[in-house]
């Protein structure tokens, strides 16, 4: 498949010292609460996660800002779409790691898929944002299953259910 654009990939531990460097990085730390209600989850959001009062309200809010729509857009020939992720990671020690886009239909194919690059394999959480196109090998109008994968094809966080790409 072809190359993706990969926009960030940092673990979350970091986020607030990227936030002061980079300003346009605006998130917190992550407590271990939060990770254990997502813990092999992807989510996938508009930006990045909210944050509550406490690990309760973090949590709703993520709940609740999760999106299983993705609204993309055309630029020039072909459809694209934008999306920001958070990887909650069941097993760490990759350096890189894959998001691939399954069929929702009997074959479940792979009908896309990105790398992921420059991971911590210690962080248990990753977030970042990713474009990807129909030249990629989605197609408006189709539900996906979107797993993380390391090296050896485990699925380290996955959507509980499908993405629709409109």
């Amino acid at each position: 498949m072809s190359s993706r654009r990969l926009n960030l990939v940092m673990p979350a531990a970091v986020l607030i010292a990227a936030a002061a460097s980079w300003g346009g990085i605006a998130s917190a730390d992550v407590s271990t609460a939060v990770i254990k209600e997502f813990r092999g989850d992807l989510v996938i959001t508009k930006g990045d996660l909210p944050e509550g009062k406490n690990d309760k309200d973090t949590i709703a809010k993520i709940k609740s800002e999760r999106i299983k729509e993705l609204t993309g857009e055309e630029r020039g020939e072909t459809f694209s779409w934008h999306f920001h992720y958070t990887a909650f990671l069941t097993k760490v020690g990759a350096s890189s790691l894959k998001v691939q886009f399954f069929t929702t239909d009997k074959d479940k194919n792979i009908a896309a898929d990105t790398r992921l690059e420059g991971v911590d394999p210690k962080s248990t959480v990753l977030s970042g944002d990713i474009t990807i196109t129909e030249d990629d090998g989605l197609s408006k109008g189709k539900s996906y299953l979107v797993k993380v994968v390391n090296d050896k094809n485990v699925v380290v966080a996955s959507t509980p259910a499908a993405v629709m790409m409109k």
